[in-house]
């Protein structure tokens, strides 16, 4: 099967949606599977077409950016070119061009499928809501046109602004995680680097430096906590300057950050390679994912965490709140709330033997493998539907 990937991001940028892609990506592509991805040119640096473990990559050039948003003038002949010379077409959204894509599909009869990660918040600003209001927009003609949606979770797809209205498309395919072994060497020199006092408890935070994600709500509950707790770590894992969209974001809340550094309780780690993120998995005490709104829908590094035997505290939000309710393996707080992200960790540190879970599940339920087999029995499905017409 010749499998097209569309999405606007791809490697080397770092996100959950592009984590998600790649992964599926090389398991498609281990099974035997060719895979293109179609992307956004987004640094120069970047060749315009490669081949990274299997998988073909192709970018379209940027002519500008309106705020994240990318405008590619070529995107459109490569689009056309690609789907008539794939089996099916695959697009994870949010993405501009989406719809575009999904047209081609159903004009060309091929079967298309959408992966819905989450509803999109640009940051403020007249620009930044004139191209959110447009990838709404085209992620619904995308929707529209496509065969099927999947969604990490009913829960999400019940409230998702976008998915609710395509409720009869909706397929729920879990997510796919995998994480490398690493020695107890490799554990133990990332400790000395990072830790070497030992202090505790350590709290882990992995993602972008995002206004969605709520890194205010994890400096208020850290603020609240250094009395009781003086040696308390807080390491934020991922990149955290010159992210795109969000300097002013990261300007605001610096002089906070820079306090509990000098007092020793706010590490950055910056961006981690696989193996390193197992080693941060490993050392900390819990992890927190205090996102605030509806552009985060899963959190799989709160399954990462789950992976390594480490509890993770959640915003009740759809679909966030999902593998902690789930696996029963941590705790789910109010919506930016750090008065109550601050007692969580507080119940955590104190009683952190009734929070486990059984790994070997975890690693079967989100197995990339077996991820990728629902993919394939889910075009199949829409290829024989599609030939019975």
């Amino acid at each position: 099967m010749k499998v097209l990937v569309v999405l606007t991001y791809y490697r080397p940028h770092t996100s959950g949606l592009t984590i998600y892609a790649e992964r599926l990506a090389k398991a498609m592509s281990e099974g035997g599977h060719q895979v293109t991805i179609l992307t956004s040119q987004f640094d120069r640096q970047l060749p315009r077409e490669e081949k990274l473990e299997g998988v073909r990559i192709v970018r379209a050039p940027v002519l500008f950016r309106i705020s994240k948003g990318v405008i590619m003038p070529t995107f459109g002949w490569l689009a056309t070119k690609l789907v008539l010379s794939h089996d099916v077409i695959h697009l994870h959204l949010p993405q501009l061009d989406a719809a575009g894509v999904a047209l081609r599909g159903r004009l060309f009869k091929k079967p298309t499928v959408i992966t819905y990660h989450c509803d999109l918040q640009m940051p403020k600003g007249l620009l930044s809501w004139i191209a959110n209001q447009g990838v709404n927009l085209m992620n619904y003609f995308a929707a529209l046109f496509s065969h099927k949606i999947v969604a990490y979770t009913q829960d999400y797809a019940e409230h998702s602004k976008l998915l609710k209205q395509f409720s009869e498309k909706i397929e729920l395919i879990n997510p796919p995680v995998v994480l490398p072994e690493i020695s107890l060497d490799e554990k133990n020199e990332f400790l000395k680097e990072n830790n070497p006092e030992g202090k505790e408890p350590v709290i882990g935070m992995a993602a972008r430096f995002a206004t969605e994600k709520g890194v205010e709500v994890l400096l208020g509950a850290i603020e609240r906590l250094v009395s009781k707790y003086p040696t308390l770590q807080a390491w934020f894992a991922g990149p955290y300057g010159n992210i795109l969209g969000e300097e002013e974001y990261f300007l605001r809340l610096m002089q906070r950050i820079q306090v509990l550094e000098q007092s020793g309780n706010w590490k950055f780690l910056g961006l981690l390679n696989p193996r390193q993120m197992v080693a941060f998995y490993q050392s900390i005490d819990m992890l927190v994912l205090p996102s605030l709104n509806s552009t985060e829908s899963f959190g799989l590094v709160q399954i990462e965490a789950m992976m390594n035997g480490k509890p993770s505290i959640a915003s009740n939000l759809p679909g966030v709140r999902q593998p902690v309710k789930r696996h029963k393996m941590g705790e789910i707080i109010p919506i930016g709330d750090a008065d109550e992200l601050a007692r969580a960790i507080d119940k955590i540190t104190r009683n952190p033997g009734d929070y486990r879970v059984i790994k070997e599940e975890l690693f079967s339920t989100y197995s990339p493998d077996s991820i990728a087999k629902s993919y394939e029995a889910l075009f199949c499905r829409i290829s024989v539907d599609l030939k019975s017409k």
